[in-house]
């Protein structure tokens, strides 16, 4: 091998950045000291969280019994909030995910009469903060008399312009017009196109949405807090901010019961569980999602 070949490799090379590495450290960080400062104090009683350094653990190992007492306070509740939790998220981000991807796939795939229109008011939808929508929402399911019901969380939850703009992007490059042209020439309908071609192409790109929509209603605070008042469809959110509120005297009586504190921090490690789960057997299709339509050949 020649110098030249070797001096050329070595000044193509990427040489790290001192800067970035910081930077990216800063961030990891950033993300991981607060995981670890809650699982440290959902090891520790009452006294050792209260006076204990946070980053350590505290006198004794007290997750399991922590862990216990959470799901066996006031008669099992945490585990009422968690299946409420469970049924907002599996429901409401699966149909958000194929209603987004059927809706981006008409958008990118078929032509009609106001469809620039339709997306500009989508891109336009995307812009509106939830919380601004959250007490005309809680107004027109009054009227609807739906209110502290399950649908006044799960109907807002299959609404994602956000999805549907991803999915319209994705499906213009995902799926080839020549193949959809294929499939009418043998005679497919639209819909067994949709179901049996194009919906495998979207593979991908609908288990991002769904990813985006998973987090984003398990995560899901302030449209239940309006919308809800009956501490039995509590999400996780809602129930553990109320255990939390009688932990520091905020829930009306001005006393803190500070026993409530492990299971505010216990409880919060078990409602973010599911969610590391979901992230690590869905990565792989999260990353080919994102990054497929994002090229135009």
């Amino acid at each position: 091998m020649s110098a030249r070949t070797t001096s050329g490799r070595r000044s193509g090379a990427r040489r790290p950045s001192t800067a970035l590495t910081l930077a990216m450290a800063a961030m990891l960080a950033y993300a991981l000291l607060p995981l670890l400062w809650l699982f440290m104090a959902s090891t520790k009683d009452t006294a050792s969280l209260l006076e204990s350094f946070g980053l350590w653990f505290g006198d004794g190992f007290r997750l399991f019994g922590n862990i216990g007492d959470v799901l066996t306070h006031d008669d099992g509740i945490y585990l009422r909030w968690f299946a409420n939790t469970l049924l907002y998220a599996v429901v409401g981000a699966g149909g958000a995910a194929f209603i987004a991807t059927a809706a981006g796939y008409g958008l990118a795939k078929y032509r009609f009469r106001g469809r620039t229109s339709i997306a500009a008011l989508i891109l336009g939808a995307i812009a509106i903060p939830g919380t601004a929508l959250a007490v005309p929402t809680y107004l027109l399911f009054s009227k609807a008399g739906i209110v502290d019901t399950p649908w006044a969380v799960l109907l807002p939850s299959l609404v994602s312009p956000f999805g549907v703009y991803l999915m319209r992007v994705y499906a213009a490059e995902a799926v080839p017009d020549s193949l959809l042209e294929a499939a009418r020439i043998d005679g497919s309908g639209e819909l067994r196109t949709f179901f049996t071609i194009s919906l495998r192409l979207l593979g991908p790109g609908f288990v991002t949405v769904l990813l985006f929509a998973l987090v984003a209603t398990w995560n899901n605070y302030f449209l239940p807090l309006i919308v809800l008042s009956d501490p039995q469809w509590f999400p996780l959110t809602v129930g553990l901010n109320q255990w939390n509120a009688m932990a520091t005297g905020a829930a009306g009586s001005g006393a803190t019961t500070t026993n409530f504190y492990p299971l505010v921090v216990t409880g919060s490690v078990l409602a973010i569980v599911p969610l590391i789960v979901a992230f690590l057997f869905l990565q792989r299709f999260w990353q080919s999602g994102l990054a497929a339509g994002s090229v135009k050949e």
